[in-house]
């Protein structure tokens, strides 16, 4: 049973069964922490906190009072059901990363804690997906398959070890009321006693927990070991007959440009705000400073490996005069144009958006960071200049 001396961290909690699960435990325990890329779809009791992390390039293993959670719940995942040719690289990458690798990373940060004799409790989200064969969503169930199985060796490891500790994996096949099946927002109505089955099946150290079992799955599962191949093909024209598919990708690409000159924090602040956004970031760097009316002191070629070897960025390319040049010239189509606070308001930029406005495409304004600029180093390194000329 959860108690008010549990802490737990819900990683994915602000929508869908985390969101339920997050509530849920909230009525009990003494805090949850809820970690997600995007904010709660539901007003949050004071006992939950939230933090924004996006696992496609950052571990929450740095928030404050992350170490002392005892209940530990990952939920966080995505993924479409579309033929396999419609998948990009990145979007290949992406899935893996946040539905496989970050997860894995996550819980052997816990691992410790889960091999001793303290009363930790784990729940992740796999698939029922992750159990069969599942054509037309071959990406999701090789990354929740890769779940399932992950979670079913360490259980025999921990067993082994003597440690009271075991890790539930969630098996479902859709569930009702989230944004995976559709809802524009969790509609915790048809949440609620998932997640409270969940939690149940947790403090019980139960392994895996596959929802409608009976009524459904047991079958599924019958027939899909009975004959893999037809289950698979009876999948695959199901899928087809009932028109799910979604053949556009799942990357919300961003673009920003800049001169990256002297390369310091307001640079990097600038970046890693914009990946928080996208999960395809391209950055346009300006063959020189001229349109500023100022000189570069780090050459074009080297200001582009530096920008292209920081984690957040996917691509780099040259700028265009303007930014939506990029977008006009077909460069590149983005879903995201980021830059400056400053230039909100300004002609050109009022012209971007009045341009942008028919094309779902949002232009992000960033504060700059305070304390170090490009402007303050140049002016140090033209005192220095100027000081070392008085001495000739």
């Amino acid at each position: 049973m959860t108690n008010n001396c549990d802490r737990a961290l819900v990683i994915g909690g602000s929508s869908g069964i985390g969101l339920a699960i997050s509530l849920n435990l909230a009525s009990s325990c003494r805090s949850v922490l809820i970690v997600d890329k995007s904010n709660p779809d539901a007003p949050l009791p004071d006992n939950i906190s939230f933090a924004k992390c996006n696992l496609l390039y950052e571990s929450p293993f740095g928030i404050e009072g992350f170490d002392d959670v005892n209940i530990l719940v990952i939920t966080a995942g995505f993924g479409r059901i579309a033929p396999f040719e419609t998948f990009e690289q990145k979007e290949i990458e992406n899935v893996f990363q946040v539905n496989s690798v970050a997860l894995t990373c996550i819980i052997r940060h816990f691992y410790p804690k889960m091999l001793s004799n303290t009363d930790f409790r784990c729940v992740v989200m796999g698939s029922i997906a992750g159990l069969i064969s599942s054509p037309m969503i071959s990406l999701y169930s090789a990354s929740k398959s890769a779940v399932c199985r992950l979670t079913e060796s360490l259980n025999i490891e921990l067993e082994a070890s003597g440690s009271p500790c075991r890790i539930l994996t969630v098996a479902p096949g859709s569930i009702k009321g989230t944004r995976f099946t559709g809802a524009p927002h969790t509609d915790l109505s048809q949440t609620g006693e998932l997640a409270s089955e969940i939690i149940r099946r947790m403090n019980l150290r139960e392994t895996l927990y596959i929802p409608d079992y009976e009524k459904t799955f047991k079958g599924v599962i019958a027939r899909y070991h009975d004959n893999p191949h037809d289950f698979g093909l009876n999948s695959y024209r199901y899928k087809l007959e009932t028109g799910r598919m979604n053949t556009t990708p799942q990357l919300k690409t961003g673009y920003l440009s800049g001169t990256f000159d002297l390369f310091h924090i307001g640079h990097l602040n600038l970046l890693r705000n914009a990946r928080q956004y996208c999960d395809y970031l391209v950055v346009g760097v300006h063959k020189d400073a001229s349109h500023k009316g100022k000189r570069t002191f780090v050459p074009f070629e080297e200001r582009c490996e530096i920008v292209r070897n920081i984690k957040y960025v996917d691509k780099v390319i040259l700028s265009e005069p303007e930014d939506d040049d990029i977008y006009r010239k077909g460069i590149l189509k983005y879903d995201y144009l980021f830059v400056g606070s400053d230039y909100k308001g300004s002609e050109r930029f009022n012209r971007y958006e009045s341009y942008f406005a028919d094309k779902n495409v949002k232009i992000i304004y960033f504060p700059y960071t305070q304390g170090t600029s490009s402007t303050q180093l140049r002016d140090a390194l033209d005192n220095i200049n100027n000081t070392n000329n008085n001495k000739d």
